[in-house]
């Protein structure tokens, strides 16, 4: 069956995709924070990003990790360009 990965080798195998699910949901489970929340989280990370620059919806990620005893919030960002012209207020 290995012959299949020559086919399409950039599709990672599906014990990969669940293990990473399961990852993902254990964590999410260990930090009490659902689903749901992390989505709302995204969106106003989103919102507060954009009025500052372009970004990547779609190459965003959003995570919870557990760093030794922690918990951490790990956002990756893509940008586009920085907005000129915008003021910060302070």
């Amino acid at each position: 069956m290995d012959w299949l990965k020559f086919i399409n080798p950039r599709e990672e195998p599906s014990k990969d995709v669940a293990k990473e699910r399961l990852r993902l949901l254990l964590i999410h489970d260990r930090a009490s924070v659902a689903p749901q929340l992390l989505e709302s989280l995204r969106g106003d990370l989103i919102a507060a990003i954009t009025k500052y620059m372009d970004i990547d919806e779609s190459g965003m990620e959003v995570n919870l990790e557990n760093v030794g005893h922690s918990v951490v919030l790990m956002a990756n960002i893509p940008i586009r360009r920085v907005k000129r012209g915008v003021q910060a207020s302070l």
